[in-house]
């Protein structure tokens, strides 16, 4: 038993550490995916009820430089956080979470060539980040969808009731705002700004959210490391000596 409960403790460390990893990244990437709450404070010449966020990063901008680090931050913090907590339940989900990083950064290497809410002649159907765009938009819906339909049906996890709880109505709202700003590629722009705007909020929102989840459960399982071992024993029934004192031996 003292090999095993040693063993135990040393898996509860390495989730505590994988917890705190992976809830520390959730933040800094929701921070920075919604990067573009900064253009209240950068001269940007875009309009925000008009623009899409990717025209920050367009080709021609001068802005480029500084949203695309932001963009690759984000994408980089997804991608670390999803690994490190991919084998604690809702591997599926996370493995998602991985291609939305992934596909993010597909999104600011292929931008746009400039902005149409600026240019009246600037297309705003760019071929190539049309698709990376459409893939960000698959790889996220499929991993809050998954992520949450996990959580709601391990309620047992610590802070996973809450994001069960939570989480379909947000996948939900991200995905009425995200529908919402298709007009200009349908061409009939105008105000799809401000429903895209929403619809990143509510991703960080989602990305705080598993923060918790990941946060709180973490917590339950690295408190109680000693479980895994001792189940099998218990399942077996009663293996004490008789006139035993109920206890395992030392």
């Amino acid at each position: 038993m003292g090999g095993d409960t040693s063993a135990a403790r040393t898996d509860g460390r390495h989730v505590r550490w994988r917890g705190r990893l992976t809830t520390g990244g959730l933040v800094g990437a929701a921070l920075l995916y919604n990067s573009w709450l900064l253009e209240t404070a950068v001269p940007t010449r875009l309009d925000p009820r008009h623009s899409y966020v990717s025209e920050l990063y367009a080709a021609d901008q001068a802005t480029r430089p500084l949203f695309t680090a932001f963009e690759f931050g984000s994408a980089a913090l997804l991608v670390l956080a999803a690994l490190a907590w991919r084998r604690q339940g809702g591997g599926p989900g996370w493995w998602a979470l991985v291609g939305f990083g992934a596909a993010s950064t597909a999104d600011v290497l292929l931008p746009m060539d400039c902005a149409p809410s600026l240019e009246p002649g600037c297309n705003a159907v760019h071929p190539l980040h049309t698709v990376t765009s459409g893939l960000v938009h698959f790889f996220l819906f499929a991993s809050m969808a998954w992520l949450a339909w996990w959580a709601k049906h391990h309620p047992e996890q610590g802070g996973w009731r809450t994001v069960g709880r939570w989480g379909l109505p947000l996948t939900g709202a991200a995905m009425l705002a995200a529908l919402a700003t298709v007009g200009p590629l349908l061409e009939h722009p105008g105000w799809h700004g401000v429903p895209q705007r929403l619809h990143l909020l509510f991703v960080g929102g989602w990305l705080l959210l598993l923060a918790y989840g990941v946060h709180a459960g973490g917590s339950v399982r690295a408190a109680h490391p000693v479980r895994a071992t001792t189940a099998p024993l218990l399942r077996g029934g009663n293996r004490f000596p008789r006139g035993g004192s109920g206890t395992l031996p030392g």
